[in-house]
């Protein structure tokens, strides 16, 4: 029992040593990991809001065969799109992507990691955006279109933003997802919260301490982010809309019964 207890209080002391010590190179980490995750989200966001508000458009029948045939082309281009960067792993993606543009762009790392996490969460946003904008009731549509706006307008004016705050939860969770996978980009040689803690533990050659603390620095930074897109959720639910409701009600029922 004491072996345990002094190994604890050891491993504990090594742990705030190290935290301590290379607080600078875990805090350029961290500064290197929320702007890859951040700027990538938010990028990735404008790809989804583009590629799925488009997907979720519908051609009328009346519609100019041109257009129809565009539509489709356009469906199986941004499909493709969505499984081969959803089916494959970004750490496969970063190095394929790193490597054959670089001859080309000459970016640096740190560019081509904003680039690769903007791309690959363009795949889930455009789904999740698309999910979202299939969640507003039909009657919002039909009230739009009644009023003689467009199919393009009806989109962009009123299903779009509902669509986005029903779909808030799920593009939160992606922001998340992204603060962790960015270690990803270790394999590039980006210097984030992950690349620092392997030099660091390289140079020790203490890997349980060094990770143990990097572990707590990255659940610190997904439970700060976690509560804030939790405020903002709760702000946005409560949040009064102009849009009208498309509940049809009794009365109004028995009023088109009797017009008829």
């Amino acid at each position: 029992m004491q072996y345990f207890t002094y190994t604890g209080i050891k491993f504990i002391d090594t742990c705030l040593s190290i935290l301590v010590r290379y607080w600078p190179s875990l805090f350029l980490g961290i500064k290197t990991t929320l702007l890859i995750s951040l700027t990538g989200t938010l990028i990735g966001l404008l790809i989804g809001l583009v590629i799925g508000g488009l997907r979720a458009i519908t051609v009328e029948e009346a519609a100019h065969p041109l257009l129809k045939i565009s539509k489709k082309i356009y469906d199986l281009l941004s499909r493709t799109y969505i499984e081969v960067f959803r089916g494959t792993p970004m750490m496969v993606q970063g190095v394929f992507i790193y490597y054959f543009l670089k001859p080309a762009l000459q970016w640096t790392p740190v560019i081509a990691g904003i680039f690769i996490i903007s791309i690959n969460t363009g795949s889930y946003m455009a789904e999740i955006i698309r999910s979202g904008i299939q969640s507003v009731d039909k009657g919002q549509s039909e009230a739009a279109r009644s009023l003689g706006m467009s199919a393009m307008q009806t989109m962009i004016h009123v299903i779009l933003p509902q669509g986005i705050k029903n779909a808030f939860p799920a593009m939160g969770n992606e922001f998340i997802v992204n603060i962790k996978d960015s270690s990803v980009l270790n394999a590039i040689s980006v210097t984030e919260l992950y690349f620092q803690s392997n030099s660091i533990a390289g140079s020790l050659y203490k890997f349980r301490e060094t990770f143990f603390v990097t572990a707590c620095v990255y659940l610190f930074l997904t439970s700060c982010t976690s509560v804030i897109l939790h405020k903002i959720e709760k702000h946005l639910n409560h949040t009064k809309t102009s849009y009208p409701a498309s509940q049809t009600t009794a009365d109004t029922m028995a009023m088109n019964k009797e017009e008829v």
